[in-house]
This record gives C-alpha cells, structure tokens and sequence, in this order.
C-alpha cells in the first residue's frame, strides 16, 4: 500500500498512529523534493477501515508512542546483539583460517628442516665413506709398495742360492777325479773349492724423500716449513669435546671441517649470519685453524662488521706462520680483506699497507696492484683537501 503525504517544516515530524501493526522490516519511507512517500506492508492481511485510528484519546495516543519507541529500542538492541554475534564469529573464523595457515606454514618449515637434516646425513655418510675408500687405498698402496720391496730380496736370494749349487757340483766331480788321481791333483782341487763364487748382478733402486712443497729443498727453508707443517697438525687434532654445552650436538656437528664446509656453503647462497654462527662453532671447537678466522672475515665484510673483519684477518695472519709457500694464497686474502676493512672505515693508510703487503707476495696480481693504486689517489685527494 503506498501513501504520500506532505514533510513538515523541520524540526517537526511525520506522525501517524495507523490502524493495525505492519511490517517495520519491509516497509520503507523516501524523502526527496520535499516530499515523503512511504511504503507500507500488513502484518496480517486484511481491509483496513482507514489509514490511522481515528477519535483516539491523549492517553492512548501517548500509550501507544511509548510502546512503539520500547519495541524500537528493543528491535535496535537485538540487530545490535546480532551483529556483535556475526562480528565474533567473523573473527573466530579469521582467526581459525590464520591459524590454519600457520600451521601449514609450520609443517612446510619442518618438512624444509627435515630434508635439509637427510642431505646433510647423506652428504656426512658420502664423506665417511671418501675416507674409508682412501684409507683402503693407502694400504693397498703400502701393500704394493711392501712386495716391490720383498721381491728383489726374493730374486737376490734365489739367485745366492743357484750360484752355490754350481760350485757343488764341480766339487763333486774333483772328487771322482782325485779318487783315481794321484795326491797332487787331489790337493789343487780342494783350493779350487775354497775359491768364492762370483758375485751375483743385482739393480739398485734409489727413492726420493717425498715433499710437501714444490720448492726444491737446497731452496727451500726447512725449520720454517716444518714448523708450519707441525702447526697444521696439531691443529687438525685439537677439538675441545670437553664443552658441556657442545655435548647436544651431532656427530658431524662436532667435526670442524664439516662446520667449514657448511659455512663455505651458506655464503654461497648469500646466508652470511648463518655462515658466521658455522664459523663460530667450528673456531670454539678447533681455534687454531686460520682458515675459519678468514672466512669468518670475509661474511664480517658482507654485513658491515668491519672491525670484526679486522681482528679475524689478523688473527688469522697471526696463526699463518712461518709464511711457506703452502700459505701465500691465504696470507693475500687475510691481507686484502684486512684492507679492505680499514678503506671502508676510511683509515686509507692503513688499508694500503696491507695491500702493499699483499702485493709483496703476489706481486703479479694485477687486481690488487690496480686497488692499491685507486687507494694511493683517495689518500692524495684527502690531503690535497685538507
């Protein structure tokens, strides 16, 4: 049923008691060009005798607003309760869905963790068995080296033994001579028997001291590389498996190489904190490898840790004594990256000592001669500007 009726001038409104309840929740009221028009749907189906109650009391009128403004407040305090209710389950359900994908978040993480842990397993039994393979091969090849030895002595032997068979038999036909011979003839044949055999043809092998460096050794110095090689050594052997707090972990986490390797592999991919916590393990279990001190340099120089990178480059050119030929290559790097650290804490002077150093080892290196130039020209441009 559709009715139109004329706004009031506000602040007044439209009010209108009508002749039977309707339904609030389809009906609707449209303002526009001053005018008012409402639509109106029964609550129950019927013929209405008019539009509003008519002759009705002061009284009853008020009775009626009252009730019409409680069952509004009322009607309001349920859609409020009802949206409230939608609410939490709206967020209940985000909240069910969030943790669904954590969840799915977590396992994809462990299942991650879980083959990254295998390949490390495979990669750790891959390396037990490369040293099993070379320990067997080390005594075959000691093996073999032991029968080349026995077999000339076996052939020396055999041949001593067929050079006294000759003799024999001569004696043994001088004495069937000497039996029908006269005595003089019996008496040369026996200083024919004192005579020694001949001596048998034998091959002299000569072997050579193996070497550890290329260098002849009338050029080389030997107390140095000793010591050098003495230092490797004993630091290959030292790991401080008395840590209680190290007692948690692997097998091959206790390994310091296999730390190295796992470092050396996380810089690699770009993870330098990761391959610095690798470092750091490897160093509490072995701290006089310079290797580790090196490489744990070189990730200080990726995240900006300059003065960390220094003390680890000098660590590790403290341990690379005696400078040997073994150790040129690793006394550059600790060098250059030592200079590098003190250039991007702009202490230039500093820096072009190290690659001066570096250069006097490697004086053939035209990328460090080329940076040890660049940084003579920044220092010549400070002084020039002070």
């Amino acid at each position: 049923m559709t009715t139109a009726g004329v706004v009031s001038i506000p602040p007044f409104l439209f009010e209108a008691v009508l002749y039977a309840p309707i339904d609030d929740t389809n009906s609707t009221a449209k303002i526009g060009n001053g005018n008012i028009f409402f639509t109106l749907y029964k609550k129950e189906p019927a013929m209405w005798d008019s539009l509003t109650l008519a002759n009705t009391d002061k009284e009853k009128l008020q009775y009626l607003r009252e009730n019409a403004v409680l069952k509004a407040q009322e009607k309001a305090k349920e859609e409020t309760e009802a949206r409230k209710i939608t609410k939490q389950e709206h967020k209940k359900y985000a909240l069910e869905a969030t943790m669904k994908l954590e969840e799915a978040e977590r396992k994809r993480i462990e299942d991650l963790k879980e083959k990254e842990r295998q390949k490390v397993v495979k990669e750790l039994e891959l390396w037990k068995n490369q040293q099993k393979d070379g320990d067997k091969n080390k005594s075959i090849q000691k093996t073999g080296e032991l029968y080349q030895e026995i077999e000339p002595l076996k052939e020396r032997k055999n041949e001593k033994t067929k050079k006294t068979q000759i003799p024999n038999e001569g004696t043994s036909k001088t004495r069937l001579k000497s039996a029908k011979g006269s005595c003089s003839i019996f008496s040369q044949n026996s200083k024919e028997e004192q005579l020694p055999a001949p001596r048998a043809a034998a091959t002299i092998q000569v072997s050579f001291t193996p070497r550890v460096f290329p260098t002849a050794l009338r050029e080389s110095r030997v107390a140095e590389e000793e010591e050098w090689l003495h230092k490797q050594a004993e630091a290959r052997r030292i790991i401080n498996s008395d840590l209680s707090e190290l007692e948690d972990l692997k097998e091959e986490e206790k390994n310091p190489d296999w730390l190295k390797d796992k470092g050396n592999k996380m810089f690699a991919m770009g993870d330098y904190l990761g391959a610095v916590n690798a470092y750091n393990l490897a160093v509490r279990l072995n701290d006089s490898l310079p290797v580790l001190y090196l490489n744990r340099a070189a990730c200080h120089l990726k995240l900006r840790n300059l003065h960390k990178a220094i003390e680890d480059s000098s660590k590790a050119l403290e341990l690379l004594t005696p400078p040997v030929p073994d150790n040129e290559n690793a006394r550059v790097k600790a060098h250059v990256r030592r200079g590098t650290a003190f250039c991007q804490l702009e202490l230039y002077t500093e820096g072009l000592q190290d690659y001066e150093a570096a250069l006097k080892i490697d004086p053939k290196n035209k990328i460090i001669e080329k940076d040890a130039e660049k940084i003579r020209h920044l220092i010549q441009g400070t002084m020039q500007s002070s």
